[in-house]
């Protein structure tokens, strides 16, 4: 079975993971799927970062969402 293509764009970059982890929960509770792509070299934890990523069609609502959990 195929998966359709959906364009999935980042919405927050750290270097911090699990900060990730805890708005994607947040995003899950507003039933706004999320994947976390984690660039983080294994060896050198200083080098790269993490990326939260969301369908483009759930970006508005999403960035709302992180923003309000952010203040």
């Amino acid at each position: 079975m195929m998966m359709s293509q959906t364009n999935w764009i980042t919405i927050k970059t750290t270097n911090k993971p699990y900060q990730l982890d805890l708005l994607k929960g947040k995003l899950l509770e507003h039933n706004i799927p999320s994947v976390i792509v984690n660039k983080i070299d294994s060896s050198y934890l200083q080098f790269g970062e993490a990326q939260l990523k969301v369908k483009a069609t759930d970006k508005e609502k999403a960035l709302i969402i992180i923003n309000t959990t952010n203040e």
